[in-house]
């Protein structure tokens, strides 16, 4: 592959970052050659020790999906930086990503549990005031205190999960980044 090959398939690659950030990494490159050729290497030498421009694009937009999931977070901004990065290794995608969904659906479930022991707790404090409807309940004054305790115990539970979720959150940004970093370093050991 040469210069031009290189060029040209590093830049329809980086179709998803911004044109700004696009023409800083063309240029980097384009100096990377530059510097080679003035050193006496040949283009298919600069080019084999830069890797594969798909591999480069991957970690540019992975790189930028989490910066832009920091930047602001929406759970369209977490899974596109979650995807990006587990598509640059084998590894994430055997052996975290199913991890990562379990927890995730565990914390979900979590504080699905969490809003509905506030909406039974909501019930059971309304149909005290209906004794002669619903013979179960024993008297309207347990029944409200028993649907604020299960509604208080329920809204703990789902504040307690949402910052379980937040902690998540912010444990999954981290590994990220880190991943990010130890495939960039293993591919400039590669040089």
């Amino acid at each position: 592959m040469n210069k031009n090959e290189f060029m040209n398939s590093l830049k329809s690659q980086l179709k998803a970052i911004p044109e700004n950030d696009k023409q800083e990494i063309i240029y980097d490159y384009e100096e990377h050659f530059r510097i080679g050729l003035n050193k006496g290497r040949n283009e298919e030498e600069i080019v084999s020790s830069l890797g594969n421009p798909k591999q480069i694009a991957k970690q540019f937009k992975a790189n930028y999906r989490i910066s832009k999931v920091e930047e602001k977070f929406t759970i369209g901004n977490f899974f596109q930086a979650l995807f990006a990065t587990i598509g640059l290794g084998f590894f994430n995608l055997v052996i975290v990503l199913g991890p990562f969904i379990a927890i995730a659906a565990t914390l979900f479930a979590f504080i699905i549990v969490g809003i509905s022991l506030v909406g039974s707790g909501l019930f059971v404090a309304i149909i005290s005031f209906f004794p002669d409807t619903y013979h179960n309940v024993p008297s309207p004054l347990v029944g409200i205190l028993v649907g604020i305790a299960l509604s208080a115990f329920g809204a703990l539970w789902t504040i307690g999960s949402l910052y379980i979720s937040k902690w998540f959150y912010l444990l999954t940004i981290k590994y990220l980044k880190l991943n990010l970093n130890i495939i960039k370093k293993r591919g400039l050991n590669h040089d």
